[in-house]
């Protein structure tokens, strides 16, 4: 499985750094435009925002695999190993949920937000696509950290057979 993520969620990461590198490209010209010429890219604050936001929902999926999220060790740094996956898992299971459920109420908001022909205010541009680019990234996510989940209860089971009852190797 990871075989097939692998690829698919660095093409996602190539692209939303792609977008990223556009937008601050297109904001250093607005920037010089406006302060030397008086001519900004109009828009380009629409433009920005829908540029962010779709680069890291596209990137989401490559953090996620790569374990490149914050991680708050704190509490849990003296737990045994066994006790550490089990809580990853947990946490890959939680991220899943929330990606999963973005990514489903993005799907839901684009075709309400296009029914209502929402447009932004400069460039007059269907916000639908906005909410509709947001989904691919995000549901991505969401299956990139349920097959962590999946794959460190997994582990942990396997751990779990090949120790005895005092949790010592057999």
């Amino acid at each position: 499985m990871l075989n097939v993520l692998r690829p698919l969620t660095w093409w996602f990461a190539v692209i939303g750094s792609a977008i990223a590198l556009a937008v601050g490209v297109m904001t250093t010209v607005s920037v010089v435009g406006r302060a030397f010429f008086k001519s900004p890219i109009q828009g380009d604050i629409e433009l920005t925002q829908l540029g962010i936001a779709l680069s890291i929902s596209l990137c989401i999926p490559w953090c996620q695999l790569r374990g490149a999220n914050i991680i708050v060790d704190f509490f849990t740094q003296k737990l045994a190993p066994k006790k550490i996956g089990f809580l990853d898992a947990i946490g890959s299971a939680m991220v899943a949920l929330m990606c999963l459920l973005l990514a489903w109420r993005t799907g839901v908001g684009a075709v309400a937000v296009r029914e209502a022909q929402e447009s932004s205010m400069i460039l007059g541009l269907p916000m639908w696509w906005a909410y509709a680019s947001l989904a691919p990234g995000l549901a991505l996510g969401g299956v990139v950290a349920l097959v962590q989940a999946w794959m460190r209860l997994k582990n942990q089971m396997l751990v779990d057979a090949d120790n005895d009852a005092d949790g010592k190797p057999s």
